[in-house]
């Protein structure tokens, strides 16, 4: 019966019955009582507790009820991290909560294709990741009053969460990063435009030159050792041969299948959708047939690859 399927579905989102009884109190603003009468299937939700829950836990109904409409959708989740909405920290906290069982998975994959730097690399450092807030501020916001660098302040709970994704990120067993050859000199143009029409200043830029050297020297111990060097949870970086449009990713494990299509700097396009999830894994491994690993093998490309984009940061 595709309602018991439904509850399945919650009870893998979260596996400790605690923890679902006060997610389900907290979303449907129901009493406890109420809340046991419906696990215990006492009483059924109702039509508009199951499109909320199903909202929310992007529970497929079509999947549940077992309706093939032919359609794929994907949600989409607009972050405005330097003005957080409740809405955009809530999305941003599904986010973080989702990547919260890779401490117990043991198939978890993560892989990001693209032509900025990865945010589970970039995240790790403050100024490049204001960098990113900034640039999409700079083009999409049209608040005056956030068109310097200086003005642009991540707030404490964004900063907060940020945190938990970067102890969180570095869990998944296994990581893929395609980045586009040109990514260090297009970061770089980037900054001396900024700089020449007085956004970035003298100092601001020194700081943003020395966080790129920390990152290079970063992705280059991940690229020797072919690890994450916090967890030795294993990471492969490839150099990209053809020029990469966008920026996509995707989680996989056991309880969490999800991708992601990262548009204008500020939209998440997502889908849950196990098929489609499926083709993006798909497509995004064949990628590789298109580009170098240089973690690892290959190190005549990576010393190369290395040397090339701290030449590119020292001329910053």
């Amino acid at each position: 019966m595709w309602y018991d399927a439904f509850m399945e579905l919650l009870h893998e989102k979260y596996p400790k019955n605690a923890q679902l009884t006060q997610e389900i109190m907290d979303l449907l603003c129901l009493e406890r009582e109420a809340t046991y009468r419906r696990l215990r299937k006492d009483v059924p939700f109702t039509a508009n507790e199951i499109a909320k829950m199903a909202i929310t836990w992007n529970i497929s109904l079509d999947e549940v009820i077992g309706v093939n409409s032919g359609q794929v959708s994907f949600q989409m989740f607009p972050l405005n991290y330097i003005n957080p909405s409740s809405k955009d920290f809530n999305n941003l906290q599904k986010v973080i909560k989702m990547l919260d069982h890779l401490q117990t998975s043991t198939d978890s994959e993560y892989m990001e294709v693209g032509n900025i730097f990865p945010r589970p690399l970039d995240v790790l450092f403050p100024m490049l990741f204001r960098v990113r807030m900034f640039n999409w501020s700079y083009y999409y916001n049209n608040d005056i009053s956030q068109r310097l660098l200086s003005q642009i302040v991540v707030p404490d709970n964004i900063s907060t969460v940020l945190e938990h994704y970067k102890e969180n990120i570095v869990r998944v067993k296994s990581c893929n990063f395609i980045i586009d050859e040109m990514i260090f000199e297009s970061f770089v143009q980037c900054i001396n435009y900024f700089h020449s029409i007085l956004v970035i200043t003298d100092e601001e830029k020194e700081i943003i030159k020395n966080e790129l050297h920390a990152l290079l020297d970063y992705m280059i111990e991940i690229a020797n050792k072919g690890c994450f060097p916090e967890t030795q949870n294993k990471v492969n970086i490839y150099i990209s041969q053809i020029t990469l449009n966008t920026n996509y990713s995707y989680f996989y494990t056991d309880k969490l299948k999800t991708c992601r299509i990262h548009a204008f700097g500020k939209f998440d396009l997502s889908s849950y959708d196990p098929t489609m999830v499926a083709n993006f894994r798909e497509w995004m491994n064949i990628k590789k047939k298109s580009s170098i690993l240089i973690s690892e093998v290959n190190e005549k490309k990576r010393v190369e690859f290395f040397s090339k984009q701290r030449k590119i940061v020292d001329s910053l």
